[in-house]
């Protein structure tokens, strides 16, 4: 074997080993950056994580940096899974108020207004937020104006007073266009709209989906998580298929609803 260029049994042995260990030690940078953030994770926390030496890992990698683009490389899907990153940072361990300041608002299904302030004075939190201070150089002008016209683009008629009265008082197409409203106001780049469309009549989608064409245009990265799938695909241009927390598609949304894995999950079977 040995005149043939093959491996020798020791040596098939030792290959199987050094590969069995290389992964092991991605699986356990894999979980350490997800807890830790990659910044804060340190080569001894993945080597404990392991069951290795730290030297151990310098065998394969020469540095963290080094380590993470074999991540990349070879476990894209599981990153996928267990990270968020951001202009290229990790954001999954920063605290919300942190996200946000790096361009990220998202509106939530089940709304929680202050409800005993009138729908404008909702705006008050994301107008004062720093981000937007510091996007518009501290000078924002008269905030109750700026919050009226915000809650006008997403339709709230300024002459019927529908913003000044108390959020408790809206239906819930009304506070799901104040949900919108708030992450509008706080600029970002990236809009995360979790099950807007829920709970809406026909022609209150039908009023909010120029709203998001209008974000696209703007530039915005928009993320929807959404079941009402006819009202989605007006607007979307990519289609994530999710599955008892499983990825069944990814592409185009008549291509994706043409899979059987799809129908099959969402249509079911005879």
């Amino acid at each position: 074997m040995k005149g043939l260029g093959l491996p020798t049994e020791g040596e098939a042995i030792s290959t199987k080993a050094k590969n069995d260990k290389y992964h092991r030690i991605l699986e356990a940078a894999v979980t350490v950056f997800a807890q830790s953030g990659f910044h804060e994770s340190t080569i001894s926390q993945i080597a404990r994580a392991a069951g290795v030496a730290d030297g151990t890992i310098y065998l394969y990698f020469k540095n963290k940096d080094d380590l993470l683009i074999s991540l990349f490389e070879t476990k894209m899907d599981e990153i996928l899974k267990r990270f968020a990153v951001i202009k290229g940072k990790d954001i999954t361990p920063l605290p919300p108020y942190r996200i946000v300041r790096m361009g990220v608002s998202r509106t939530f299904q089940m709304v929680r207004p202050f409800y005993q302030l009138p729908a404008f004075k909702n705006m008050i939190i994301p107008l004062y937020s720093p981000r937007v201070k510091k996007l518009v150089g501290g000078k924002f002008g008269d905030r109750n104006a700026v919050a009226l016209d915000l809650l006008e683009e997403v339709g709230f008629e300024r002459d019927a007073f529908v913003a000044y009265k108390p959020a408790g008082a809206l239906p819930q197409g009304y506070l799901k266009r104040l949900e919108l409203a708030k992450a509008i106001a706080l600029q970002p780049d990236l809009v995360i709209l979790d099950e807007l469309f829920s709970g809406l009549s026909l022609a209150e989608v039908a009023g909010i989906v120029p709203i998001i064409e209008k974000l696209r245009l703007q530039g915005k990265t928009i993320i929807m998580i959404e079941h009402r799938l006819k009202e989605l695909f007006r607007i979307a241009d990519r289609v994530m298929v999710m599955n008892f927390g499983e990825k069944i598609a990814d592409g185009q949304p008549m291509e994706v609803m043409a899979q059987d894995a799809v129908k099959n999950a969402y249509l079911g079977t005879e």
